[in-house]
């Protein structure tokens, strides 16, 4: 098979005609991807194998600005198999269990694959069942999700056809992938309602007990809740949606006691519960919740040596990015080839995640933490003031990052713990 540019492009199989490979990643997305290309660069010999079920890869990043009118959600798919490194083994199966003192990984198809090194890299799970009604009316009667590439143009549409009354917007229990991203929909929605005049009844609802989990970019966000006239229902965890009567319906708990509420609607932007992928579930690589149990620093699995875990399906404490992947693929790159050399690990992971949040349609906040909150922005001014420049580099650089990445460029870090004055700024979304 020729690529558009003429260059032979890798071939995948449905099922394995190799049985045996020196690494093996499950899970072909930014994590699995950029961590194959980076394996790559560094040793063109090694054998490699990724096990991705998906003929498209989707740049998730930019569904939110899909959501908002401001991105072609075309723009955002791209083939899977350009971005499988020549010379890496593309299975295109799904992964149905997990032998890890075999070294072997069971697929869909019957066969299997066993390995000298693992890398798991599957993602996270969108829950939509848990919501009573949910999927009975999604992309309809006013109800969308900006976590669906189908969905997400319907919520434009629900935006831009919105002649005032009441907008809901929900965020499920932690941990989620893009933890403000159900913001970022509310903020660009009220910026829209707001330049057309229109006379909006906006609440978020979320079973949290703040609007964002580290403090020093919560203070601000107050800031903008408040400046939209925006109302913050906390402790509000969304159950059930009846799409006809437009009634949403949410278990509400205070000081320990949970009572049910029932909410109309005009427009309700939802994002569903999240968990870790059900083959990981009960899998011996799994802790109790079902994510991949590695060491936070050097991602390795803590009982498996030859297993490491990177992206959404590992249980390290940080915020569930493309930012943290960006900056987990080059620790497992270099962990596990010391791992296989017998040496120490040398490369740590630093919990750094960014969440760039819009605040309107125009200016973004560009959150940046590791670890325990600590702030760690990459320019050294206060990255609690929205800025245009932002905008553009969430709109124009960070896509083309992103592309880059999966090809092993990962581009410019400057992310660094740095102080700023306790008094939140002025605030202008």
């Amino acid at each position: 098979m020729m690529m558009a540019n003429g260059v032979d492009a890798p071939a995948s199989n449905s099922s394995p005609s190799k049985t045996f490979h020196d690494v093996l990643i499950v899970g072909g997305g930014a994590a699995g991807t950029t961590v194959a290309s980076l394996l790559k660069r560094r040793q063109p010999g090694l054998d490699i194998a990724v096990i991705e079920p998906s003929k498209d890869h989707w740049y998730q990043p930019a569904w939110t600005l899909v959501g908002a009118g401001a991105f072609d959600v075309e723009k955002t798919r791209r083939p899977t198999q350009s971005f499988i490194p020549r010379g890496v083994k593309w299975i295109q199966r799904r992964a149905i269990g997990f032998a890890p003192t075999e070294n072997r990984v069971d697929l869909d198809d019957g066969s299997s694959v066993s390995y000298g090194s693992l890398v798991v890299a599957l993602g996270i799970q969108l829950d939509w069942h848990k919501i009573e009604g949910l999927e009975a009316t999604l992309g309809k009667n006013g109800v969308s999700s900006n976590y669906r590439a189908d969905t997400a143009p319907y919520t434009w549409k629900c935006i831009r056809e919105f002649q005032g009354g009441r907008a809901l917007f929900t965020q499920p229990a932690m941990p989620i992938k893009c933890a403000g991203a159900p913001q970022k929909i509310l903020y660009m929605a009220a910026d829209r309602f707001k330049t057309r005049g229109l006379n909006a009844d906006m609440s978020f609802f979320t079973p949290g007990a703040a609007i964002f989990g580290v403090p020093f970019y919560a203070k601000a966000l107050d800031k903008v809740v408040a400046s939209y006239g925006i109302t913050p229902k906390f402790g509000h965890n969304l159950v059930a949606v009846d799409g006809l009567r437009r009634r949403a319906t949410f278990d509400v708990t205070i000081d320990g006691k949970t009572t049910r509420e029932d909410s109309g609607f005009d427009f309700l932007h939802v994002v569903p519960p999240q968990s870790a992928p059900e083959v990981l579930k009960g899998s011996p690589l799994a802790d109790a919740a079902g994510w991949v149990s590695v060491d936070k620093q050097t991602l390795r699995h803590t009982q498996f040596s030859n297993v490491f875990g990177l992206g959404d399906c590992t249980n390290t404490p940080n915020s569930k990015t493309a930012a943290a992947v960006r900056a987990q693929a080059p620790v497992v790159a270099a962990n596990l080839l010391s791992a296989r050399e017998g040496s120490e690990l040398q490369a740590r992971y630093d919990g750094y995640a960014s969440c760039p949040l819009t605040t309107s349609v125009g200016r973004i906040m560009l959150a940046e933490f590791a670890y325990d909150g600590v702030v760690t922005p990459s320019f050294p001014i206060d990255p609690r003031v929205p800025r245009r420049a932002y905008w553009w580099l969430k709109k124009s650089y960070l896509p083309s990052l992103y592309w880059q990445m999966l090809k092993g460029s990962l581009g410019p870090d400057w992310h660094a713990a740095r102080t700023f004055p306790e008094a939140v700024p002025a605030i202008h979304p």
